[in-house]
C-alpha cells in the first residue's frame, strides 16, 4: 500500500545537456578501456582511480543512449560534482552503444541481459574496483540489479531509475508487435523513454534525443541491445517478511533508491519493483513535473537525492546543499528518523547494517519532510 507522500520543495535550475556552463566536465581525467570478457568486449570510461576502501560509482545507461547522453547532465551538475569528487566513477557502455562504435559483423550474437550483468565483475577486477554504488536507468537499472543479486558483496548501494523487474508479458508482447507494424525502432525506443504527453509537449528535448537515437548509434547495434532487453527474464525478487525469511529470501541486500518521474511510462513497474524489496532499505522517490528522463530533465533534484543517499551510507559526514540552505546537513541529524522507524526491529550492530538503515531515511529528514511517523516503506514526492 502506498504511504503518505511528502512534498519536498526544491528550486530547479535547468542545465544544458552538456552541463551548466556548456562544457562536458566528464571528459577531464578520464581513461577509456576495452575489457575482454567471456561474453565479448565491454567499453568503459573510468574517471579518477579507486579511492581506498570507498566504492566506485558505477553507471549503466538505458537503450537508445550511451553513458554520455544518459548521464552527462547529471554528472556535470554542480551539486553532483560535490559528491563525485569523493569517489571514482566508472561509466559502462553496453556493447556497440558507445560513441563511434563499429557495426557488429554479420552473425554476431548479442549478450543476453543476464550475460551483460555477468560481464561486469571481470571489468571491476581488472580496474581494481572492490565495490560499487550503482546508478542505472531502464535497461541499465535492470543489469545493475541483476549484478547485485548475483554478487551482493560487490554492490553497496543502488540508485535505480525507471527500473522494470518484470519480463514482457503477453499483452506487452502483443502491443509491441502491433506498434512494430506501425512504427520503426526509433519510435519504439522514444515511446520507452517518454510519455505521450512528453512526446507532444517537450519538443526541444524530444528532437534532441530522437536525433541522437537515430544518428549517433549504429542502428543494427541498437536493435540488438533493444532485442536483448525486450527478451529479458523476470528478476526473481521477493519482499522479505520480518522475523521469517529476511536471511533466506531472494531480494536486494543493499540500500536502494528507486526513482521515477510522475509522468514517466515506467511509474507502474517501478512501484511493482518497490513492492519486491526490503522496505527498511528502500526508498521510492517520485519526481513531480518530470517524465522519463529525470537525470536529464531534473538533474538538480536527483543530485540532491543522491547526496543524501550516499551520506546515509556513511561516506560523506556533511553535505552542503546549495538549494535547500547554506548550512551543511550533519549525518547525526538523520539518525532521529532511523530510530523512529526501526524501534520494533532487531538491532543491527554492524556498520553495514547502520548504513543500510540510514540510506532508507535520509531523504525525508534531509528535505525537512513532516508528517506522521513513517511505517514500512518510504515514498517521497518531490515537487518543483
Amino acid at each position: 500500500m502506498m504511504e503518505e507522500l511528502h512534498d519536498v520543495q526544491l528550486t530547479e535550475i535547468k542545465p544544458l545537456l552538456t552541463g551548466q556552463n556548456g562544457r562536458n566536465l566528464q571528459d577531464f581525467d578520464c581513461q577509456e578501456h576495452d575489457v575482454e570478457t567471456a561474453h565479448g568486449v565491454l567499453h568503459v570510461t573510468m574517471r579518477g582511480v579507486a579511492k581506498g576502501n570507498r566504492p566506485t560509482i558505477l553507471t549503466y545507461h538505458d537503450i537508445g543512449l550511451n553513458h554520455k547522453s544518459c548521464f552527462n547532465s547529471l554528472f556535470n551538475y554542480e551539486d553532483m560534482q560535490e559528491v563525485t569528487q569523493h569517489f571514482s566513477v566508472l561509466h559502462v557502455d553496453a556493447p556497440g552503444q558507445q560513441e563511434n562504435a563499429p557495426v557488429f559483423p554479420a552473425g554476431y550474437q548479442y549478450p543476453t541481459m543476464d550475460e551483460l550483468a555477468e560481464m561486469l565483475p571481470p571489468v571491476l577486477t581488472q580496474l581494481q574496483v572492490n565495490s560499487v554504488i550503482g546508478i542505472g536507468v531502464g535497461a541499465g537499472a535492470y543489469i545493475l540489479t541483476k549484478l547485485a543479486l548475483n554478487e551482493p558483496s560487490l554492490v553497496e548501494g543502488l540508485v535505480l531509475i525507471n527500473v522494470d523487474p518484470c519480463a514482457k508479458g503477453w499483452v506487452d508482447w502483443a502491443a509491441s508487435k502491433l506498434s512494430g507494424w506501425t512504427s520503426n525502432l526509433v519510435d519504439t525506443i522514444m515511446g520507452h523513454h517518454f510519455s505521450p504527453e512528453e512526446l507532444t509537449d517537450n519538443m526541444e528535448i524530444i528532437q534532441t534525443y530522437r536525433l541522437h537515437i537515430s544518428q549517433d548509434i549504429p542502428q543494427d547495434n541498437l536493435a540488438m541491445f533493444y532485442s536483448s532487453y525486450d527478451s529479458r527474464a523476470e528478476l526473481q525478487m521477493e519482499r522479505p517478511l520480518p522475523g521469517l525469511n529476511e536471511n533466506t529470501v531472494t531480494t536486494l541486500r543493499c540500500p536502494a533508491l528507486l526513482v521515477v518521474g510522475d509522468t514517466s511510462p515506467a511509474v507502474d513497474v517501478v512501484v511493482e519493483c518497490n513492492s519486491r524489496l526490503n522496505p527498511t532499505k528502500t526508498t521510492l522517490l517520485k519526481m513531480a513535473d518530470c517524465g522519463g528522463l529525470p537525470q536529464v530533465v531534473q538533474p538538480g533534484k536527483l543530485a540532491e537525492a543522491f547526496k543524501y543517499f550516499v551520506q546515509g551510507m556513511g561516506y560523506i559526514p556533511h553535505v552542503l546543499s546549495n538549494h535547500l540552505s547554506s548550512q551543511s546537513v550533519p549525518t547525526a541529524g538523520m539518525t532521529r528518523l532511523v530510530r523512529s522507524r526501526t524501534h520494533s526491529a532487531s538491532s543491527v550492530g554492524s556498520t553495514d547494517g547502520l548504513r543500510g538503515r540510514n540510506a532508507n531515511n535520509t531523504l525525508a529528514e534531509g528535505a525537512n519532510s513532516t508528517g506522521p511517523e513513517l511505517t514500512e516503506a518510504l515514498t517521497i514526492q518531490m515537487t518543483a
